[in-house]
């Protein structure tokens, strides 16, 4: 998101942005595809590039990392859910994780929503 604004006179393509961050195009234009849904992006059917729809400083890292993260595991750690039950450690492994790694997502979580996408493209500006 922050080539689109830093280089929003052009009308990037995926295979620029993909060339950029070193992925294939296809993965840009999926995750293109979801900040879209989330109303972060908005494009044109049939016209290259996606435009930011809302000024940077309004944006957090979270509301990218929720529009980008996986639908199918809204949690930044996933907990085996078949352990063994007739394991002890099996049987009590998930509610021994549980409570940490929840403490640890809503600290992450936290953070990414005290940082903006204002300060993360000034950061990549100030360094060309």
């Amino acid at each position: 998101m922050s080539l689109l604004d830093l280089d929003k006179d052009e009308r990037l393509t995926s295979d620029h942005i993909a060339g950029s961050v070193n992925t294939n195009p296809v993965v840009i234009r999926r995750i293109i595809g979801m900040l879209a849904k989330a109303g972060l992006v908005q494009t044109s059917p049939g016209v290259a590039g996606a435009s930011i729809t809302r000024p940077l400083d309004e944006i957090s890292l979270l509301d990218i990392y929720r529009a980008v993260q996986s639908q199918t595991q809204e949690e930044l750690f996933a907990i085996h859910d078949k352990p063994n039950p007739a394991c002890p450690t099996g049987r009590n492994i998930q509610s021994s994780l549980e409570e940490v790694f929840a403490e640890a997502q809503q600290a992450m979580e936290d953070k990414l929503a005290s940082i903006r996408l204002s300060q993360v493209t000034q950061s990549i500006a100030s360094k060309i």
